[in-house]
């Protein structure tokens, strides 16, 4: 995934102001500020407000549409519901712009006192456009999906999951255990890493198969090149196996499933004062330092305040 520019775009600069955005909510945190805001600048702006379809209930707060039709898709919630807004932004070739509110995560880069600002500034070309990647999947049976955070094969109740990985023809591991995970590099920071898998860089392209705890054997997780190709071969144990895209259940896992990797399919909003992605894990503690390192900060900021 190419590095957020320095400067704000110039394609966006010459872009018409937004004639209609979509929303999608989070299912159940109070959004009563955020929506407040959002509608406020909508209305002073004449600007409409539809509600875009997702992958779980949401409250309804607006009539709905259809992505394709907006100018601009808004996530309020979590960094779920700014996935589910990115994957309807991919669908519809639409930029994305996540309003947190509380969210633990990388995605949702917007906190909801700076919405009115972060959507002014996008109605005056003043941001750069974030690409994410994603994973291209194919299935035995022809079907396709794609995933922008990862994809999960997993055993489907009690019993084993056998996977077969090759990459580029040549075999990796054969594995019998819990599953395992595929992920883009902003998918790493969540089911990734903590299945024990490493933690990409944004810039960096390519997708990591992290192995969940298996029965014996060795299967360290393996980073994947943006040009190299992935197969994994599913045998489900008596209770199955199934495929889960972004969070979402996507059907039985049984079968050869044909993973690549896709540069740059949608585009996040995003500035250049927001905090870079270590330091969001940081301050949201995802990344902790070793207790004793903690533990000699802490005396000796008790020795400076003794000393004063």
């Amino acid at each position: 995934m190419p590095s957020s520019p320095q400067q704000p775009t110039t394609v966006a600069e010459s872009a018409p102001r937004p004639r209609r955005v979509g929303i999608l909510v989070h299912p159940t945190r109070n959004l009563d500020e955020p929506l407040r805001l959002l509608r406020e600048w909508t209305q002073q702006r004449g600007i409409d407000v539809v509600q875009i379809g997702a992958p779980y209930p949401q409250r309804p707060v607006a009539a709905e549409g259809d992505p394709a039709d907006c100018d601009l898709i808004v996530s309020i919630g979590g960094d779920g519901t700014t996935l589910a807004a990115l994957r309807a932004g991919a669908v519809a070739d639409r930029p994305v712009l996540g309003i947190a509110c509380g969210s633990l995560g990388a995605l949702a880069n917007v906190s909801v006192p700076d919405a009115p600002r972060a959507l002014e500034r996008f109605t005056r070309g003043e941001w750069h456009p974030r690409s994410f990647p994603a994973l291209s999947i194919a299935r035995a049976d022809g079907d396709t999906l794609f995933a922008l955070n990862d994809l999960s094969v997993v055993r489907g109740g009690g019993g084993q999951v056998r996977l077969t990985a090759l990459v580029d023809g040549t075999l990796f591991a054969r594995m019998a255990g819990d599953g395992a995970v595929v992920s883009t590099p902003i998918g790493t920071s969540g089911y990734a890493i903590s299945a024990g898998g490493p933690l990409f860089l944004p810039q960096v392209d390519g997708f990591v198969l992290t192995p969940l705890p298996h029965h014996g054997g060795f299967a360290p997780p393996l980073v994947i090149g943006s040009v190299s190709e992935l197969v994994i071969d599913v045998a489900g144990g008596f209770a199955g196996a199934r495929v889960e895209v972004d969070g979402q259940v996507a059907g039985v896992g049984e079968g050869a499933l044909t993973i690549t990797f896709r540069p740059a399919i949608v585009t996040q909003v995003s500035f250049d004062d927001q905090e870079p992605l270590l330091a969001g894990l940081r301050r949201r503690q995802i990344l902790l330092d070793s207790p004793r390192l903690l533990a000699e900060s802490g005396r000796d900021l008790f020795t400076r305040h003794a000393e004063t």
